[in-house]
């Protein structure tokens, strides 16, 4: 009978202290979309990374190109001479594909570029976003663009348009 009570108290107090959070949701995809500036950067860098990418991809097309003719010449070449190609042919190969991991890997020039141009975007906007939470007692923010799990949500705990409003 006592481990009754205590279970019931228990859940009596767990409800009340799950109840008492207070949440909101936003979306933080629709909110940086709204932000001129975010848009501008995201299309600077999808070009800097189109540009660079065809970069990449005609020095490989270029080596291909040498490649083959070497291929076809092969057998009129002297032995240094091979040597000397392929030699060539190996170290281009490599000078591409350390551009492109400097280019697209971690900490390369996109990465680099991304955070020059986004994060300080990024920064406003989850202050913007603490800041609203805090003034109006929220204990949570759930982000829909990035938490594929929320599955319902009430429409009146959705905050976007206020972060936005923040934003701007």
């Amino acid at each position: 009978m006592k481990k009754i009570g205590l279970i019931l108290a228990g859940l009596v107090l767990s409800m009340g202290a799950a109840q008492a959070q207070n949440y909101m949701v936003i979306d933080s995809e629709k909110v940086f979309k709204a932000i001129p500036a975010y848009v501008s950067a995201q299309t600077t860098i999808e070009n800097d990374a189109e540009r660079y990418q065809k970069q990449v991809d005609d020095a490989f097309a270029q080596l291909e190109e040498t490649f083959n003719t070497y291929q076809s010449r092969k057998a009129q070449m002297s032995a240094t001479e091979r040597q000397q190609t392929e030699k060539w042919i190996v170290d281009r190969e490599n000078e591409i594909t350390k551009f492109q991991a400097d280019t697209f890997g971690e900490e390369g020039t996109i990465d680099k570029r991304r955070v020059e141009l986004i994060k300080p975007i990024e920064d406003r906007v989850k202050a913007a976003i603490a800041k609203y939470a805090t003034d109006h007692g929220f204990d949570i923010v759930l982000d829909l663009a990035s938490n594929p799990t929320i599955l319902f949500h009430k429409p009146g705990v959705d905050r976007t348009d206020a972060v936005i409003a923040i934003v701007k």
